[in-house]
């Protein structure tokens, strides 16, 4: 029986719902990762999954593991040929004008000795695309749903500041990082809501994973209890 709780099972996948702050690769200074994770996550096959793709320690959600080499290699391919779709929920760190939008840039990764190494928006940079929408504003914060068309390091995080011209809050690269009080957040508030991944001669995995209880405690709801009149999300792919 896994600690983590299981999105999605099949024999060659599963979406386990990352919780916050557990890495995906054992930190250089040592402590828990995912590896640690992955005898109890075998749930009866011989092998240990793998994982498919990368979410930043902080941010919770949707990930998917591969219960084999073959399988691995296919998803993937999924990525790379953009057959995988994801959404994620943020919460900004201030508010925005427009309803809904596309954020499209080139990013950079720089680093210095004082601050380390951060993306930037830089005309050489490689070409990203985030559509997003604005859910509900609240107390100076707005909870937005992003649909990130590329697949680029921290892309959502600075996308949030470059972009919509507010950090997510508690982002200790791009914004002001973790803080106590109202209006505070224990980490980056990024969530990986739902993932949808197609395959040939198959169903499509597809698995969701509830709003997190960090973000309920903002005064947040699922957005699946939010009104229905937004306007639906054109197609995507990852």
């Amino acid at each position: 029986m896994s600690t983590i709780p299981i999105l999605y099972e099949d024999g060659e996948a599963l979406v386990i719902d990352k919780p916050a702050g557990l890495p995906i690769d054992r930190p250089r200074a040592g402590g828990r990762s995912l590896d640690d994770q992955l005898e109890e996550l075998k749930l009866g096959f011989q092998r240990a999954p793998m994982a498919v793709h990368r979410l930043d320690t902080d941010t919770s959600g949707c990930l998917l593991l591969a219960r084999n080499p073959k399988a691995l290699k296919r998803f993937n391919k999924a990525f790379e040929d953009r057959q995988v779709e994801k959404v994620y929920l943020g919460i900004l760190a201030g508010t925005v004008a427009e309803d809904e939008g596309e954020i499209a840039l080139s990013l950079s990764k720089i680093s210095s000795k004082e601050e380390g190494w951060r993306m930037i928006a830089a005309k050489k940079g490689k070409p990203s695309l985030t559509r997003w929408r604005k859910l509900v504003e609240k107390d100076g914060m707005t909870l937005i749903e992003f649909w990130p068309e590329t697949g680029r390091t921290h892309q959502i995080r600075i996308h949030a500041l470059a972009g919509l011209g507010a950090p997510l809050l508690g982002d200790p690269v791009y914004g002001e990082g973790p803080k106590g009080g109202a209006g505070g957040a224990p980490r980056t508030m990024l969530h990986a809501s739902a993932l949808t991944v197609h395959r040939d001669g198959k169903s499509a995995i597809t698995a969701t994973s509830p709003m997190p209880a960090d973000f309920l405690r903002l005064g947040f709801v699922d957005p699946g209890q939010i009104p229905a009149d937004l306007p639906e999300p054109g197609p995507s792919g990852v």
